[in-house]
């Protein structure tokens, strides 16, 4: 008989356990992400797209300069006339909502992570594992606890996205010139009001190059979550394979396209308007 250690059903074992004892947390998560998610899809979708496209050009005007906001004009008008604008901003509601809940797991446990060494120890296998898994095996786990939707896409970015969000900021946080910090406990200041006051500030560019990759992994699942529902333009591409439609699959990916940019240099222009000297 030949040998075989059965993990993968100890895997399938296991996550079978979690679902039938947290039914009721994965219940309660999957009502409020699909509420929230409606919520967003309803704001993007709602208005006129002219008006749309004005408040995200205005903030990348606001945020980066005109140049931005011109380019921003000119991509979000080519999504528009390819038809594929609807997509897109469910897309987005998808990223914003996704990114912002693994920014808000991922940033307190880098903390933790920057103050324990003991955390430090056990988180670092476990973001090894996470940024080392193929991104679609992400979504068999998500599937079994939210059959398919747009919640499972939200569940399977959430895990996908959070490990850089928590190294980029215990990088940020052990990054601080011991002196400064030294500096802070020699006056007297509380571990919290340093950590607010000092390594947080200080830290703040490295966090939002933590944020930025969050923010792109996230769109980047959000595409491949397409497979089992997600909506956006996963679906648009998804329908481009089955269908072998070379036209709608490229007007799909370039939309993807823009809107990567459009985060990515908005989060890389937040982080550098952060540093000490531009704070100054």
């Amino acid at each position: 008989m030949e040998f075989r250690i059965p993990l993968g059903d100890w895997i399938a074992t296991g996550i079978d356990w979690i679902e039938a004892t947290f039914q009721i947390v994965l219940d309660l998560f999957s009502g409020l992400s699909e509420a929230i998610y409606t919520g967003l899809e309803w704001l993007l979708l709602t208005p006129p797209f002219w008006v749309i496209l004005i408040i995200l050009v205005a903030i990348g005007w606001l945020v980066k300069n005109w140049k931005f906001a011109l380019g921003t004009a000119l991509g979000l008008l080519l999504i528009y006339g390819v038809d594929q604008w609807e997509p897109t901003m469910q897309t987005l509601a998808l990223v914003l909502f996704a990114s912002s809940l693994a920014i808000i797991i991922s940033v307190p446990l880098g903390i933790l992570a920057a103050k324990s060494d003991l955390a430090s120890v056990i988180f670092r296998p476990i973001l090894d594992f996470l940024q080392t898994m193929p991104v679609f095996v992400y979504l068999l786990p998500a599937v079994a606890f939210f059959s398919v939707g747009v919640v499972p896409g939200i569940f399977a970015t959430i895990v996908f996205s959070v490990a850089p969000g928590v190294r980029f900021t215990e990088l940020a946080i052990r990054g601080v010139d011991k002196e400064v910090v030294e500096a802070g406990q020699a006056f007297g200041s509380s571990p919290w009001r340093i950590l607010r006051q000092i390594q947080i500030p200080l830290g703040t560019p490295t966090i939002m190059a933590g944020i930025n990759q969050v923010i792109m992994l996230s769109l980047s699942m959000v595409v491949i979550a397409g497979l089992v529902g997600a909506g956006g333009l996963g679906r648009e591409v998804v329908l481009a394979l089955g269908r072998v439609d070379t036209a709608l699959g490229m007007e799909a990916g370039i939309a993807v396209v823009i809107l990567a940019i459009y985060l990515d240099r908005l989060t890389a222009t937040l982080g550098k308007s952060s540093t000490p000297a531009s704070t100054a």
